[in-house]
């Protein structure tokens, strides 16, 4: 049976880049990524990629190369790059195609994202009361996880001071200056009990993978990364996700439940098993109800092994090693595809002062995207 491999890895820097635009920084990406794999664009059989903000990912053949290869648009929310990689997997898993690209980029204006709630299938007044604001989604639900389960404020801290010091370590993320507690704690409350630095923000970046059969892989690297595993699901009736209008009296779990079990299912391994960790933390109450969902410790732990530091990058389970979002911001074409960029750097230990110890051989990330709908991979060396 044809297995799916990552022979090249391209990334453009997350943050602010006036001088680019949202196109040419995933068009960079691109290039990174065929650098990376030592091949060229006329080489790609096809192509996936989703951008929220800075035009279709097809027009990327007018930066590209006009050759005429099958380049297919994906729109997915904050999983849209969850959701190329998943579509380019299937591409090659079909034997169709032999070797291929997954890219995401974006380039989001300074503000809060402007949902609109027609788009989610909601009726105008969603918004005019102010419920499509997310900000206050992401409080509501971390405060009510926060009282089920007895974790501590300062849990939601210690996750922010971890993505700053990570994102302090990775020469792409936005945001590199290290931030204490105090600060971080003590800054502008945005929606209780989530305070300034505990969210990321839009941003723009770009991130691109070239995918290949094994049959070729180890024609363009030595040392291919295995996808063993891709899934996505959405949400079931009474899963309480964003722009819910309601809580159903019955609940249902997350769609990132169904994705992460059917992920391991499909690699015949298990959340014990990753030794690097990416986990969508749009909020820093996100990655606590994400540790859960995903299967890394049930509901309740997480304060103790945030609090004793087995989520850093020495830990025992290395979550968001990069920085994730909070230090990366998000922009929504690429978030997806950056988890899976650190993951791949991680195995082949490229990742220096960042790279987690003892030569790792599996890596997991999870994306998850509004109005509910969740993607996640599982990776092997």
């Amino acid at each position: 049976m044809t297995e799916v491999c990552i022979v090249g890895i391209g990334i453009h820097k997350f943050g602010r880049t006036p001088e680019r635009t949202g196109m040419q920084q995933g068009a960079f990406a691109v290039r990174d990524a065929l650098k990376d794999a030592g091949v060229e664009w006329k080489d790609m059989q096809f192509a996936f990629g989703g951008s929220a903000a800075a035009g279709s990912a097809d027009a990327l053949v007018n930066e590209l190369g006009l050759t005429g290869l099958q380049f297919i648009n994906v729109a997915n929310g904050c999983a849209t790059g969850g959701s190329a990689l998943l579509s380019a997997y299937s591409a090659i898993k079909s034997d169709q195609y032999e070797l291929g690209v997954a890219v995401g980029f974006d380039k989001h204006p300074r503000g809060a994202f402007n949902a609109d709630p027609r788009a989610a299938g909601l009726e105008t007044w969603y918004g005019d009361i102010g419920l499509m604001i997310t900000t206050q989604f992401f409080g509501m639900k971390i405060q009510k996880y926060m009282h089920d389960y007895g974790i501590a404020p300062e849990v939601l801290g210690k996750i922010s001071q971890k993505a700053f010091h990570n994102g302090s370590l990775n020469p792409n993320a936005w945001r590199r200056d290290e931030i204490d507690m105090d600060t971080i704690m003590n800054s502008m409350m945005l929606s209780n009990p989530l305070t300034k630095f505990m969210f990321c923000s839009p941003a723009e970046g770009g991130v691109s993978l070239i995918l290949a059969s094994d049959k070729v892989a180890r024609k363009y690297t030595n040392r291919p990364v295995y996808l063993k595993a891709v899934t996505m699901r959405t949400r079931h009736y009474g899963s309480f996700e964003v722009f819910s209008p309601y809580q159903a009296i019955q609940r249902a779990d997350s769609p990132t439940v169904f994705a992460s079990k059917a992920a391991y299912e499909m690699a015949d391994l298990g959340p014990e098993d990753m030794q690097v960790i990416q986990i969508q933390d749009t909020e820093s109450g996100a990655e606590i109800m994400h540790m859960a969902e995903n299967g890394f410790c049930k509901d309740g732990e997480q304060e103790q092994l945030i609090l004793e530091g087995h989520t850093a990058i020495d830990g025992k389970m290395p979550i968001n090693t990069d920085g994730g979002c909070l230090a990366n911001g998000e922009p929504i074409g690429a978030s997806g595809l950056r988890q899976v960029y650190e993951v791949v750097a991680q195995l082949r230990g490229e990742r220096g002062d960042a790279q987690v110890p003892g030569d790792p051989k599996t890596g997991y990330t999870h994306v998850y995207g509004a109005p509910g709908l969740s993607a996640c991979t599982v990776m092997q060396v």
